[in-house]
């Protein structure tokens, strides 16, 4: 299968002073999956086989809960092209 994009965003239900520590644990463990990857401000989007990435946004969840969330609301965001699609391809003009 082509690259596709993945963009994940997780709410996690913690107290708001805890909400940052949790999401840079699961930004932490997207940067270790060793997948392209980019933090914006609402959202991390990530590049890559589509199973994997979508293995990526499952373990988000339980890594969530492992840190305290009692539940877990998660934005999931699919491109994907045929022949594949970059992040790249979309911002280069912008950078």
């Amino acid at each position: 299968m082509p690259n596709v994009n993945v963009s994940l965003q997780v709410l996690p239900n913690v107290p708001e002073e805890d909400i940052y520590r949790v999401v840079d644990k699961v930004i932490a463990f997207i940067q270790e999956s060793g997948v392209p990857y980019e933090v914006g401000p609402m959202e991390t989007t990530m590049e890559g086989d589509l199973d994997l990435l979508m293995d990526i946004v499952k373990r988000a969840q339980e890594i969530c809960v492992e840190e305290g969330a009692a539940r877990v609301i998660s934005v999931v965001k699919i491109d994907y092209k045929p022949g594949g699609v970059t992040m790249d391809e979309k911002v280069r003009k912008y950078r």
